[in-house]
């Protein structure tokens, strides 16, 4: 049922996946080794087509980044970043926490009715809902501002962490729920005190799934989102595309900005995310 380890295969087989690892490591690497070559190349050898060689010039990485920061509204698309996903985190994460807690421990009519609704949005084509999304936080006011997105990620990404919760919780030793129940224990302080606690690796998680989802977020924040007092990093990128001239180098240097703070939140988080993706997974 399981792969075996490549241990157990004849020497040529370990010898074939010992050559081809890096190769198809190094294939994987080259979009982002492609970026950060173009983020310290200067912007005069892209408009005479010297993409790949040796810069004439010399390179220009330091006055590339410092453009970024110093001569455009990348530090407002980073702190719109910021505003947007942090509470979009805090809010998914605490609604799925309540709902999974609903749905996993307590034994009620429609239970799975509601379960399979939340899970329902998961499979609708984000495509389709482009323009209804559009109009209605046009309707409402949210259009072009920083509110309308975090509500609609809250909003879209509740169903996953509602799924990832209840499983969660339903894998705990229900004993422990009933043993508090018997002491006389609140439903609210069996949540707090007893469940709760245990769902910090979680937790822990869907903070770093959600917060790489959001911060990555292209396509909705092109939709709901166009001038740079709202918009997130992502989109805001953009904006180094000139009239008749698309500036890489700048491009490529805000890029790799844009992608430190999720890669800097998934090392700090590296340990409580295995343990929340593996608990369980043995007995």
């Amino acid at each position: 049922m399981f792969p075996r380890p490549i241990q157990h295969y004849p020497r040529a087989s370990q010898i074939g996946y010992q050559v081809m690892v890096p190769i198809v490591l190094l294939l994987w690497l080259i979009p982002l080794l492609a970026v950060m070559w173009f983020s310290i190349k200067p912007g005069e050898d892209f408009t005479q087509g010297n993409y790949w060689n040796w810069p004439e010039n010399g390179f220009s990485g330091v006055q590339n980044y410092w453009m970024v920061f110093a001569e455009s509204d990348m530090p407002r698309y980073l702190w719109n970043s910021v505003v947007i996903t942090v509470p979009t985190m805090i809010g998914a994460v605490a609604l799925s926490c309540m709902t999974g807690f609903a749905l996993g421990v307590y034994r009620f009519k429609g239970n799975l009715l509601i379960f399979f609704m939340f899970v329902a949005g998961n499979f609708v084509p984000f495509q389709i809902l482009m323009v209804p999304v559009r109009d209605l936080t046009d309707q409402m006011g949210l259009y072009d501002t920083r509110l309308g997105l975090i509500l609609f990620h809250i909003a879209f990404q509740t169903g996953f962490c509602t799924l990832f919760m209840r499983n969660f919780i339903r894998a705990l030793p229900r004993e422990l729920i009933e043993a508090a129940r018997v002491e006389g224990v609140s439903e609210y302080r069996i949540f707090w005190y007893v469940v709760l606690p245990l769902m910090r690796p979680a937790i822990a998680a869907l903070c770093v799934l959600i917060f790489t989802f959001v911060w990555n977020d292209f396509f909705w924040a092109v939709v709901l989102t166009q001038s740079p007092e709202s918009q997130p990093v992502t989109a805001g990128i953009t904006s180094f595309n000139a009239q008749f001239r698309a500036m890489y180098h700048l491009m490529s240097a805000g890029s790799i900005v844009a992608a430190i703070p999720p890669v800097a939140m998934f090392f700090l988080m590296q340990k409580h995310f295995i343990a929340g993706l593996t608990l369980g997974a043995v007995k």
